[in-house]
């Protein structure tokens, strides 16, 4: 009975998150024009507008050419941030750990406006340049990036580096030879971690952004107060890509993951 309660459970969980998100892939191969309204038959026109139409492609593109590299720079960051309080003495740790768990539990809207604040008033940096956008993403990611590569630090065997300075490598060797390898699977959740917040935030991007440069998130909160009906639709197109492209990337994140752990039991 306990199993059958929880199954159930767990199956109205899933129909709660991922219902929504098939009717909206459903009507976005549809010629209706708002969810929930008549539909007179399938189309791919909704797809076709997506990348027919030149602003949504620039808006695609310049989105994603943020997120990757304001994720490469947060990966970089949190790496070489993690190995470093790893190896720290317990107080140094202990602050630095608990300094990143506070920009994880913030709210968006009021890192927005610090950033908007510390770099555009104080420091009079030019709004119309990317560098408060991309300091935004950098500063949301990196916490996150930090938590996904330190289990994997807590899981390395610490002496490690020792070892490998005791056998002749130099530093900077034995970091990148021997600790970061270890640490490949983490860098890489992480670094997907960071992506997905850049491509999803809102609020950072709104207090940040240069007033001609629209994200994702921004360009679809102002869509949907206008009244152009094939943006609006075309947008349906791409959150099912989005959606679709996200699932491949975890199935085939997991499949390599679980070769790996096959390959390893195999050779113990």
């Amino acid at each position: 009975m306990k199993k059958a309660i929880r199954i159930i459970w767990l199956a109205l969980v899933l129909m709660f998150i991922y219902i929504p998100i098939l009717i909206l892939a459903v009507y976005s191969f549809t010629d209706a024009s708002m969810v929930g309204g008549g539909i007179s038959g399938f189309s791919f026109e909704n797809y076709i507008n997506l990348f027919k139409n030149e602003e949504l492609r620039n808006m695609i593109f310049g989105t994603l050419i943020l997120a990757v590299v304001c994720a490469a720079i947060a990966t970089v960051l949190a790496t070489f941030g993690a190995i470093g309080t790893f190896y720290a003495k317990k107080l140094p740790k202990t602050l630095i750990n608990t300094a990143n768990q506070v920009p994880v539990v913030n709210a968006d809207i009021v890192t927005g406006f610090s950033i908007c604040i510390f770099l555009i008033v104080i420091l009079r940096a030019d709004k119309d340049t990317f560098i408060p956008l991309g300091a935004g993403h950098v500063v949301l990611a990196a916490p996150f990036v930090y938590l996904s590569i330190l289990p994997k630090l807590k899981q390395m065997d610490n002496s490690l580096y020792e070892a490998a300075l005791d056998l002749g490598a130099s530093p900077a060797q034995a970091l990148f030879k021997v600790v970061i390898p270890q640490l490949i699977p983490g860098i890489l959740s992480g670094f997907m971690l960071a992506v997905t917040l850049s491509l999803d935030d809102y609020f950072i991007t709104t207090y940040t952004k240069p007033s001609t440069f629209d994200t994702i998130s921004t360009y679809v909160v102002n869509a949907t107060k206008g009244s152009q009906t094939e943006i609006k639709t075309a947008l349906w197109a791409l959150s099912t890509l989005i959606f679709l492209i996200v699932i491949i990337i975890v199935v085939v994140m997991n499949v390599v993951s679980s070769k790996k752990g096959g390959k390893t039991n195999e050779k113990v």
